[in-house]
């Protein structure tokens, strides 16, 4: 249990430390909520959906939450480079206890970046309905952190260059935020697109953020909760086997 504090202490050090790091992550989701929530609004509530602002929030949100923890995978591509992997593979602890800690570490960073994209899209104009939404939304951002940081810690660890890490990340990224019903309503889409977002996880996270924080969502949100935690488990699983078979 030391070695997971540890390690999770680290991550978050690491974080705190890099203030272009923190500032810079938070101009996407911005670029968005701006392009898309100013943009598109006037259209959306011209259909009948009601404010568009408060539609979007959630997607960026979980936006920022999945690219925060996938890219927390590019410490362990770092860590092998320049020798702090190795040092801490030969130590005297269980491998799993070492991907738990980076991987709970990475989850609780995109978890805080979760929550300062939460405050700036209060700034932007959304509202909650009532302050007891809040806590079923924080477990919903804590699954998909905690999926996505597990995916990309498993990418990571069957890889060994920086470059090829970014690439396969912008290859996943925008597809599974695009395909989860962040940016528009799940319902009348053509089938091919449809059966996408089915199996796509964020989609359920989308859906159960959206459903915790304005009481919309298409899907029930217990069946949200008990899809993103079981494919939770399954990716935290194969990130913890595949970071063993990394030689020290």
């Amino acid at each position: 249990m030391n070695t997971i504090y540890i390690l999770w202490l680290r991550q978050l050090k690491k974080y705190f430390r890099s203030k272009s790091r923190i500032v810079g992550s938070l101009g996407q989701p911005l670029l968005f909520m701006i392009a898309f929530g100013f943009g598109f609004g006037s259209i959306y509530q011209r259909a009948g959906e009601g404010n568009y602002i408060e539609f979007l929030a959630p997607g960026i949100i979980l936006m920022s939450v999945l690219m925060t923890g996938m890219f927390s995978g590019v410490d362990i591509i770092w860590d092998k480079q320049f020798g702090f992997l190795k040092e801490t593979l030969v130590a005297p602890v269980s491998r799993f206890e070492i991907v738990l800690g980076k991987t709970l570490g990475g989850a609780t960073v995109a978890v805080i970046q979760g929550i300062i994209v939460f405050l700036l899209t209060l700034v932007m104009g959304f509202r909650l309905q009532t302050m007891a939404d809040i806590f079923p939304a924080f477990v919903f951002v804590f699954l998909v952190a905690l999926l996505f940081t597990s995916l990309g810690t498993a990418i990571a660890s069957i890889l060994e260059d920086m470059q090829g890490f970014q690439l396969i990340m912008n290859f996943l990224v925008m597809p599974t935020v695009f395909l989860s019903g962040a940016f528009f309503p799940l319902k009348g889409l053509p089938r091919a697109i449809e059966f996408l977002t089915k199996i796509n996880p964020l989609t359920y996270g989308m859906d159960g953020l959206r459903g915790a924080l304005i009481n919309v969502s298409t899907y029930p949100i217990y069946m949200d909760l008990f899809i993103l935690s079981v494919v939770t488990l399954v990716l935290l699983g194969i990130g913890s086997y595949l970071f063993s078979k990394i030689q020290a």
